[in-house]
């Protein structure tokens, strides 16, 4: 590798290096204690210092050094980890620049040109790979230890690296932490003892920043029932926020892509680079506070003051920008935010040049003012380019207008601030959705109705018009304190629906997208696939007890709503639960609405929830039981299984609390939730077992706990709720529920704020990201102990052989997938099938790992013979081999009796019933909600597996000639390499001649007239050459067999010859050391060990 020229004083400081070659401009050294006569005190001393600090001379064992006759000085310009690698530059050198140089008059010259020369070679090398590196000269000299120490194949995409301690027990090993896109890895060498940890991000189960008394900050991260601790980071929380990163990416990539396909910016593993990865963490954490869309990315933050005409004064924070919003979040503890689309920006102007401010002139008469602002200028010309306002004096009259107004309500601004009527917005409307929402048409309010309840409710629209008078109202309304403490109060009917979109973010989705919702629902009306039977199914389920879903109305809406969601979005199709919660939003919203909320909710409020797994479900509910420990010691002493708490919760965060609150509270906790997300629930769900703390303590198994809250649920109220007794939800059951105090919604949101408010969003959001970790890979050792489960009653090997065979091939499964999209294993991957259906080889991955394991090293890697084996044992040929059809061949070879071993060989050079497609996969899995699946053709193949009687020797077809000279030749490379080769080799060539001998009279038998007399010797004498020739040369017995039984066959090539199984079990069983050989135990953890440490090391050299 070509280095950046540097200056070396001493070309042998210490005596650490040892010149290999030179000539009158160049030098090539070794690193002593590398190569030959390595080792020793010295080449400990130097592995050391090569591991500890950070220099490439000290690091690489090769390096080419430039001087001049009559200088001290030299420059190292390349270095190499091979000796092949280093020899190569020396002889470009010989050939490219030593005649050049004889040009040049002065030492200083030639130094000159020879340094100009290799900084070009560096920059043409790194036009494509490190453009997009921060320090690309430093990034190659560790991608250079890093390929050097890990051995990892060449697609493996180094990321960063730092230096820090590896607490190996309890001593510290100073060295290098190496994060790539796959892998996170370790070195240190000290005096000899060298460290090296290779994890992959996918076997990770914790990933947290600890402390204690030994350390005071560290990394602390689990895998394989190991804990690993990295301590003295110079940066610990960067390096923190990569490792998440890159740990969250790995587990969408290979876990979980329904979520992972959503996010274009990291599709391709070979592009992931540690700037690239920030951006992403930041995009997200933007995107989640503003609720905004997943095509949003942060792009620009300016710090600045806002003016706050409710306030009157200037709050200071930040402008955050993306591709169609302005944001703006206040630091001073305000709480105060504002999102403005572009698509609603007038007008920017600069009339304050030297308080460097700018005002966004918005639709609806309103203008914001940001002062203070760094770069002032740029953000006002990216503002207007995105807005497509042109900042030129030519442009039309209408413009010219617009501005003159928006200056004139500046001016109006400034000079009155008490004048709030400037921040009145207007409010949306759509022109696309044509129904009401489902509670005006079944409940229209009463405008004379002046009960105590109505009054209570106008009172609270009148507060919230207060509001949109002072902060304003629609998509650029002030978001504060005071908001907040109005949804906890309780938000009034006529506004639920309005102040939803708003909070959700579903208010832009809708604008962007005009008629996206018709075109749904016309494509999607009249299909039939599994999520429209599901969703039929679970019309009628979708609050039964409501006026509007006994009618053909609501029913209609929820069913158009449904299926047009899971036409947009089949990976996810229909899930149970998603119709409770649609059916609560047409109560408040328009159609169009409704559905624009549940894809807020589906694709950002809730992620990974409305799926098989329910993977963000358990999430919520790990991270549920986290707040639980830490907010309520005293119910953790009494039940120290939380696990209660995740089944019992599962429904709260499912139906937010729609399914054991009566429909007239559990509206506010929707409230709550659209404004707060999850953190709202969260609260709850800690006030409600608070609520409950001395009777939860005093049950005494969780029958009891289950019966006290339910009672609790049941006695929630709605004192305040001015729907009819018709639509309210009460309380189904005895006298005693019915006596249990009551308790209301608002008044227990109200604790949830006061007692858990100080919980954060950004805590609650990397406490899921901790714990997803934990709970994929749980869902993914329930899984492996179910298929080991099933398949361990069909094959010999035991529980500990069985669960190292799945992790090869489940990792053997994923080598596919970490330097492409496109592997046919991972498109084919889908959690949703059944457990032994998950993980599945591909022809090229299984003959990798095959190669590995099968006991007599028969099948090299691609070969011929291993896409026999492959299509042998792929029972529903479907082109791919999963876990069981791949242990029950391993098993057969090391377990089976001689016959069956012998058997499968024999079945092996039978013609194939299929033949695989290039890309090596036959079939692809339906996808959820787009294919149906056609259940009769399960249950005939299912009927087909419990019928199928067992293959016995004589169901054997007969094996014709060709067939036979393969299967010879595959008993030869069995047999290569045995310290009995020879002799087996010998006992084939005469099993081969005895067969063929049989068959020969077994035709004249057949025959009415018999061949010529001279055909018999001269047939025998091939054989008997053929036998010889094999005994003598076992090294070519492949060629001389082969070439010998087709001359054989050439000789009755008007009649050809075949054999049954039992002919060729009878003639093998005559040959003790043939039976012998097979009935030879083989060694599978040994086999499996081995394994282990080549199967990365395979893909790597190829």
């Amino acid at each position: 590798m070509w280095l950046k020229p540097e200056e070396i004083l001493l070309k042998n400081a210490f005596k650490l290096w040892v010149t290999e070659n030179d000539n009158e401009y160049f030098v090539l050294q070794r690193r002593r204690g590398y190569g030959e006569g390595g080792g020793g005190l010295t080449g400990l001393l130097v592995g050391t210092l090569d591991t500890v600090l950070d220099s490439t001379s000290k690091v690489a064992p090769f390096r080419i050094l430039h001087h001049t006759p009559d200088s001290q000085v030299y420059w190292s310009i390349a270095c190499g980890v091979t000796k092949e690698e280093i020899v190569q530059h020396w002889d470009w050198l010989q050939q490219n620049i030593m005649r050049t140089l004889s040009v040049f008059d002065s030492s200083e010259d030639i130094t000159s040109f020879v340094q100009g020369k290799i900084r070009g070679l560096i920059a043409e090398e790194g036009k494509t790979s490190l453009v997009l590196e921060d320090d690309p000269e430093k990034f190659r000299e560790a991608h250079l230890r890093f390929e050097k120490w890990f051995e990892l194949p060449a697609e493996e995409k180094l990321v960063t690296y730092y230096s820090c301690s590896y607490w190996k027990g309890k001593v510290p090993c100073q060295g290098w932490l190496y994060l790539s896109t796959n892998f996170l890895c370790f070195y240190s060498y000290l005096l000899g003892s060298e460290v090296k940890l290779v994890l992959s991000w996918g076997e990770i189960w914790r990933l947290e920043k600890t402390s204690n008394v030994i350390l005071t900050e560290s990394i602390h991260v689990v895998a394989h029932g190991e804990d690993h601790y990295f301590s003295m980071l110079l940066h610990l929380n960067e390096t923190f926020v990569i490792m998440e990163q890159l740990a969250d990416y790995a587990i969408k990539r290979l876990f979980d892509k329904e979520a992972f396909e959503r996010e274009p910016a990291l599709s391709d593993p070979l592009q992931i680079t540690k700037r690239g990865l920030e951006a992403n963490a930041k995009s997200a954490q933007f995107r989640t506070f503003f609720r905004l869309p997943k095509e949003e990315n942060l792009l620009e933050v300016h710090e600045s003051f806002l003016w706050v005409p409710f306030s009157h004064f200037n709050t200071l924070g930040k402008i955050c920008l993306s591709e169609n919003y302005l944001c703006f979040a206040s630091q001073d503890g305000s709480q105060c935010h504002v999102i403005i689309p572009m698509r609603e920006v007038v007008n920017v102007e600069k009339p304050d040049s030297s308080s460097r401010a700018l005002t966004v002139c918005v639709r609806g008469k309103k203008a914001l003012r940001f002062s203070e602002v760094r770069d002032y200028k740029r953000l006002v010309n990216t503002i207007r380019s995105r807005c497509g306002i042109s900042p030129s004096p030519q442009h039309s009259a209408s413009s010219e207008a617009i501005r003159g107004e928006c200056q004139s309500l500046i001016n109006h601004f400034e000079d009155n601030p008490e004048d709030v009527t400037l921040m009145v917005g207007q409010k949306d409307s759509s022109k696309a959705v044509s129904t009401e929402a489902l509670m005006t048409v079944f409940h229209p309010q009463d405008v004379e109705n002046l009960d105590p309840k109505m009054l209570k409710e106008k009172m609270k629209e009148q507060s919230w018009n207060i509001h949109f008078t002072e902060y304003g109202r629609g998509t650029s309304m002030f978001f504060t304190r005071k908001t907040r403490d109005l949804i906890v109060r309780g938000v009034p009917e006529a506004l639920r629906g309005e102040l939803w979109m708003l909070f959700s973010g579903a208010v832009n989705d809708m604008a962007t997208h005009p008629g996206y919702y018709t075109e749904l629902v016309e494509q999607s009306l009249g299909t039939s696939t599994l999520a429209t039977d599901e969703i039929e199914r679970d019309l009628h389920r979708s609050l039964p007890e409501h006026p509007a879903f006994q009618s053909d109305t609501g029913i209609s809406a929820l069913r158009r709503v449904l299926t047009a969601y899971a036409s947009r979005n089949p990976k996810i199709g229909y899930c149970q639960a998603m119709n409770i919660l649609t059916s609560v939003l047409l109560l408040y919203a328009k159609e169009e609405e409704a559905f624009w909320l549940l894809v807020a909710v589906c694709e950002r409020m809730l992620p990974d929830y409305f799926n098989r797994r329910i993977i963000g479900a358990l999430v919520d509910q790990a991270v549920f039981e986290d707040l639980i420990r830490e907010n309520l010691p005293q119910l953790v002493e009494h039940m120290t299984d939380l696990s209660f708490f995740s089944s019992v919760s599962l429904s709260w965060f499912l139906t937010l609390f729609i399914s054991v609150l009566p429909i007239e509270s559990a509206v506010n906790v929707v409230d709550c939730f659209f404004y707060d997300g999850i953190k709202a629930i969260l609260q709850l769900g800690l006030a409600v077992l608070d609520y409950n703390m001395e009777a939860l303590i005093r049950c005494h198994d969780d029958a009891e706990a289950v019966t006290i809250l339910n009672k609790f649920f049941d006695s929630v109220t709605n004192k305040d709720s001015p729907l009819p007794p018709t639509v309210q939800q009460a309380p189904v059951g005895n006298n005693e529920k019915s006596s249990h105090v009551k308790v209301d919604i608002s008044e227990l949101i109200r604790e949830a704020y006061e007692k858990y408010g100080q919980i954060r969003s950004e805590e609650v959001e990397s406490s899921r990201k901790r714990n997803k970790l934990f709970v994929i890979q749980t869902l993914e050792d329930t899984t492996k102990q179910n298929v080991i489960r099933v398949v361990s009653q069909e094959v010999r090997f035991n529980t500990s052989q069985l669960d190292e065979l799945y992790n090869l091939f489940k990792r053997q499964h994923f080598l596919s997938c970490y330097w492409t999209m496109k592997s046919p294993a991972l498109l084919h991957h889908d959690p949703s099938l059944a457990y032994l259906e998950q993980y599945q080889l591909g022809f090229q991955q299984f003959s990798v790992l095959f190669s590995l394991l099968e006991p007599w090293a028969f099948c090299t890697y691609k070969s011929t013979l291993s896409l026999w084996v492959f299509r042998l044992i792929d029972e529903n040929q479907d082109g791919l081999v999963n876990f069981k059809e791949f242990c029950s061949a391993l098993d057969t070879l090391y377990s089976g009796s001689f016959t069956n071993k012998l058997k499968f060989l024999f079945k092996l050079h039978l013609p194939p019933e299929f033949d695989l497609p290039e890309d090596g996969v036959i079939r692809k899995s339906p996808e959820r909600g787009r294919g149906k699946v056609d259940l009769q053709a399960y249950l005939k193949q299912w009927q087909n597996e419990i019928l199928k009687k067992e293959e016995t020797i004589k169901d054997l077809p007969r094996i014709n000639q060709t067939q036979f000279i393969q299967f010879s030749k595959t008993l030869y490379n069995i047999f290569h390499g045995d310290p009995e080769e020879e002799s087996l080799y010998r006992a084939v060539a005469h099993v081969t001649s005895l067969l063929l001998r049989m068959e020969e009279v077994g035709r004249r038998l057949q025959e009415p007239s018999s061949p010529p007399a001279s055909t018999k010797p001269a047939h025998a004498a091939t054989e008997e050459s053929s036998a010889e020739d094999a005994s003598t040369t076992p090294e070519s017995s492949d060629t001389s067999s082969s070439h010998n039984s087709q001359d054989a066959g050439a000789d009755f090539s008007d009649m050809e010859w075949s054999f049954s199984f039992e002919q060729v079990l009878a003639s093998l069983l005559n040959e003790p050391v043939i039976v012998s050989f097979f009935d030879r135990p083989v060694d599978i953890d040994a086999k499996v060990g081995r394994a282990q440490v080549a199967q990365l090391k395979l893909k790597a050299n190829k």
